[in-house]
């Protein structure tokens, strides 16, 4: 069963255009992860946040990528990231139009 994960943290930027120029590597480095199956960047300049949702297609690969990118972030200098997987509820999600449900 596919599971979310939920990243958000504190960012300075860029956001918009420059950060998808600035950050071009590394969504293909996320698109190679094993089990991924999709994501959706989210950004807030206003409040200075950035982060994504993610759907993996279990459990163990949504913890293992959790884990690599907390690292990684943290080796960026980010704190205060919050990460968060939940249990996707299908048949409500296929009402609401939910990719891949």
């Amino acid at each position: 069963m596919a599971v979310l994960l939920q990243f958000d943290f504190p960012f300075p930027g860029p956001f918009g255009e420059e950060m998808t120029q600035a950050l071009d590597g590394l969504a293909h480095s996320i698109a190679a992860e094993p089990g991924f199956l999709w994501k959706i960047w989210t950004e807030n300049a206003a409040e200075q946040m950035a982060g994504g949702i993610y759907l993996f297609d279990t459990a163990e690969s949504a913890a293992a990528y959790a884990q690599k990118h907390s690292e990684r972030l943290a080796g960026f200098g980010i704190t205060g990231i919050r990460a968060k997987t939940f249990a996707i509820n299908e048949g409500l999600s296929k009402i609401t139009r939910a990719p891949g449900c």
